[in-house]
């Protein structure tokens, strides 16, 4: 069984070639993928299918990754969010954190550690695990 069985999650970049990147890496897991290449369409996105994982870059046009992970935070049913980002400063990780992000990683992200780091938070998340 793969680590990520029949998990939908959105990946959300504005670059296709790691949008392309990313969503093998989740497939070849299992997982089950929707795309968004800027904000508005994550929320959209997010809207129509509700998955249950989050992949978020932080600079995107349109609607910018906090905005994005606002809207995500406050809803009824919060997904687990995995932001990305090229920025190395502190205070965006910080930021992030307060506004609720699960975890923060810094591009380029080695494939393997955003799956391990997805399925960590996928298993500290689940009913009867805390």
């Amino acid at each position: 069984m793969s680590r990520l069985d029949g998990i939908l999650i959105l990946v959300v970049d504005d670059d296709p070639d790691v949008l392309d990147g990313i969503d093998l890496a989740l497939r070849s897991e299992g997982a089950r993928t929707m795309r968004a290449e800027d904000g508005n369409e994550a929320i959209a996105a997010w809207r129509s299918g509700a998955p249950a994982v989050v992949v978020l870059d932080m600079m995107l046009p349109k609607r910018s990754g906090f905005l994005v992970l606002e809207e995500l935070v406050e809803s009824d049913r919060p997904p687990i969010v995995v932001m990305v980002t090229a920025n190395e400063g502190k205070r965006h990780a910080s930021y992030a954190h307060s506004l609720g992000v699960h975890a923060y990683l810094n591009k380029p992200v080695p494939l393997e550690l955003l799956i391990q780091t997805i399925s960590e938070l996928l298993e500290s998340t689940a009913p009867g695990s805390g």
